[in-house]
């Protein structure tokens, strides 16, 4: 099972990011876990200025902007 976490303020693009990949992990038949972080200072230990942020097991994959479902998939499936 992949842990991710999406980091941000709960915005919009933040809930969209969270939706897209419990999307795509249902799709590709994976099980994973989806923590929102929206502590300010969690998520700027995490060195992202710019949300929505992605960790993945513990990794940043992503930060600024919506991640596109190809890049999903791939953390997904990886």
């Amino acid at each position: 099972m992949k842990t991710f976490k999406i980091l941000g303020s709960g915005c919009k693009n933040c809930a969209n990011t969270a939706d897209l990949v419990t999307r795509i992990a249902s799709e590709s038949g994976v099980e994973v876990t989806i923590e929102k972080v929206t502590d300010m200072g969690e998520i700027m230990g995490y060195g992202v200025m710019s949300t929505p942020g992605v960790i993945v097991d513990d990794n940043l994959v992503h930060a600024g902007g919506m991640p596109s479902a190809a890049q999903v998939t791939e953390w997904v499936n990886a």
